[in-house]
């Protein structure tokens, strides 16, 4: 894992998925491991407050998007595996007119977000702690989604643990079910084998079409991180891929 995947920002930025030969709903290899980690106090108060005003629980039946949010007509995006919250923060902030369920399983992660919130007065981000493909199938009815974001998901770099990565064709095909026609995915990565990777998995996919030849420039809604602008500064690079839904 190269200099930017080490970071907190980036670090295993991925939820749960599947191998793509296996059913989705069969057994399912995980493509994160939950650990405790360390919860600063701020990150303890935002959860006990911000939790019960941002936060919804997993369960097992329709989540009705337009009620958590309280308005009917703003664009929906899912954003998966949001780290320490700081990019979904600024995009928030940047896309007022949109509103994002954000999804993370590590706890202190799901407290700096709460955090930034708080911080932020931002009203457009709601956080979703649990095993993003239950999410997928039980709580989110198709085509309900305008976008889905995938910023530095882990890319299990050695090649027996390529099974472990979130981008499979089984979870793309579970992302287009959820999308609207004309929503769209878009993946970012830092480490090139993985970005060519989620390339031919993204371009396998019949029910989207890529927007660019093959990356895309970086929208202008994705900020640069400091990590991820150090990277770029010591000559890492970075690919965005922006696939729409046919």
């Amino acid at each position: 894992m190269n200099e930017l995947n080490k970071t907190e920002e980036t670090q295993n930025q991925g939820d749960v998925q599947v191998d793509s030969s296996e059913p989705l709903k069969g057994r399912r290899i995980r493509s994160f491991v939950l650990r405790q980690g360390r919860v600063t106090k701020g990150q303890a108060h935002a959860l006990e407050t911000g939790l019960p005003l941002f936060g919804v629980p997993y369960e097992a039946k329709p989540l009705d998007l337009a009620q958590t949010f309280k308005r009917q007509n703003a664009p929906k995006i899912l954003e998966i595996g949001f780290g320490m919250g700081e990019t979904t923060a600024k995009i928030a902030q940047t896309l007022p007119e949109c509103d994002f369920l954000a999804a993370e399983v590590h706890t202190p992660g799901v407290g700096a977000l709460l955090k930034l919130i708080e911080e932020g007065a931002l009203t457009n981000i709601r956080i979703i702690q649990h095993d993003v493909v239950e999410v997928l199938q039980n709580m989110l009815g198709d085509a309900s989604l305008d976008g889905v974001h995938i910023f530095f998901p882990d890319p299990w770099h050695k090649k027996r643990h390529h099974k472990r990565r979130l981008i499979q064709a089984a979870f793309v095909k579970l992302l287009c079910s959820k999308l609207k026609p004309g929503g769209y995915l878009h993946v970012a990565t830092d480490w090139q084998e993985y970005a060519e990777w989620v390339l031919d998995v993204l371009k396998a996919e019949p029910q989207l079409q890529n927007t660019a030849e093959d990356y895309a420039e970086k929208p202008g809604y994705r900020p640069l991180t400091k990590f991820e602008n150090r990277g770029l500064k010591l000559g890492h690079g970075v690919w965005d891929m922006v696939f729409k839904r046919k």
